[in-house]
């Protein structure tokens, strides 16, 4: 009998919910400072997720969530790579 693997769930920052891993991208802070996003969820640093949606997006932008909780300045690039990851479709997997 095959085992059924768990699967992790993660917190959007923006709407709070819980959601699978697998439908969230990963923001990410390293110690330097430096932020970006990080499609395969697995680089070193604090993480935030979002949900892949353009208006949770928007929202994270108007209301700086992002901001907030790796409290750092997000810059206006970092949204516009989430929109065209979104967009395109492309969750690094």
């Amino acid at each position: 009998m095959a085992k059924k693997r768990k699967v992790p769930l993660r917190k959007c920052v923006v709407t709070q919910e819980m959601l699978p891993k697998g439908s969230l991208i990963r923001v990410v802070k390293t110690k330097e400072g430096e932020v970006f996003v990080d499609p395969t969820g697995k680089k070193n640093g604090r993480g935030a997720y979002v949900s892949k949606d353009v208006k949770v997006i928007d929202l994270a932008e108007q209301n700086a969530a992002l901001e907030k909780h790796l409290e750092i300045k997000i810059p206006q690039e970092i949204y516009a790579e989430l929109r065209t990851q979104i967009e395109g479709g492309n969750n690094g997997e």
